[in-house]
């Protein structure tokens, strides 16, 4: 671990940065330039204590789920996160911690969204950030691990999954879900993490392997859906997304018609916050 260089460059990575990069408001006057110790500290989920040592020389050497943490709240690029692994002492890394690097582009889109759901997607359906209203329409994905942090797997292996949408709506996710995989599976091939989910689910659900037969290949770039929300009821919203040059990973903006009803409840999450589905129970009917 090369704990001047690493200091030296988290340091100067910091500086660089101004609030309005990272979705934070300018707040009062600042005296030194880019963001402040704490704020690098609190978009990496770590104490500031901790932060404030690494970039004094004298912490200990950081987990690369703490380097991966701080690759993501200094927005670095996929050259810049390796350096970083290496200087503390890690190597780069592996394909499948590449796979989940957000890439900087989506995250400084995703920072100017604070008034409508938003998350960015890997293309096995993999939430790799969302922000504060995306966790409250759909709820928080952060705890899940595993194969379980797919949705497509958790589509087919958790029921709970599938009460965020209408009954009748259900087959045609079911088949989107799939359409997606295949397309994953095709460009990234069977000794990946989508093979890995594949055997998997042809394991676990015979509903999945049915509908993998049918050959079905997309990548949605649109859509129109209706979602149950449990204190709101049913939020009809349209969603456009945003791809990587590469497809790997998708920014993914829910929105709905000015002045309408769904446009209402959408306001109406930041005040009713997270709210999930418990397992046993049915989707809730409609307001009113």
């Amino acid at each position: 671990m090369d704990r001047a260089a690493l200091a030296d460059f988290l340091r100067r990575r910091r500086e660089a940065l101004q609030p309005s990069d990272v979705g934070l408001p300018p707040g009062a006057r600042r005296r030194a330039p880019g963001l402040r110790r704490e704020e690098v500290a609190a978009l990496a989920a770590m104490s500031t204590d901790y932060y404030t040592r690494l970039e004094q020389r004298r912490g200990p050497q950081p987990s690369p789920q703490l380097l991966a943490a701080l690759a993501r709240a200094l927005r670095l690029t996929g050259q810049e996160r390796d350096y970083l692994f290496r200087v503390a002492g890690h190597p780069a890394p592996d394909p499948v911690a590449v796979a989940t690097h957000v890439a900087p582009a989506l995250l400084r889109v995703l920072d100017r969204l604070d008034d409508t759901p938003a998350l960015i997607l890997s293309n096995l359906g993999e939430t790799l950030v969302q922000n504060r209203l995306a966790a409250a329409l759909l709820g928080d994905r952060s705890h899940h691990t595993g194969l379980a942090r797919s949705e497509i797997y958790r589509w087919f292996t958790d029921p709970a999954e599938r009460l965020r949408y209408p009954q009748d709506d259900r087959e045609r996710q079911s088949r989107a879900q799939v359409a997606n995989l295949r397309a994953a599976y095709a460009s990234l091939g069977p000794q990946s993490r989508a093979g890995e989910l594949l055997r998997a689910l042809r394991s676990r659900s015979p509903e999945f392997v049915e509908l993998w037969q049918r050959h079905e290949v997309a990548q949605r770039f649109a859509d129109h859906k209706t979602l149950l929300h449990p204190e709101l009821g049913p939020i009809e919203v349209d969603c456009q997304v945003l791809f990587t040059e590469d497809q790997s990973q998708a920014l993914l903006v829910l929105t709905a018609p000015p002045r309408s009803e769904a446009e209402e409840k959408l306001r109406l999450l930041a005040v009713l916050g997270h709210e999930r589905f418990p397992a046993h129970t049915a989707a809730p009917p409609a307001l009113g």
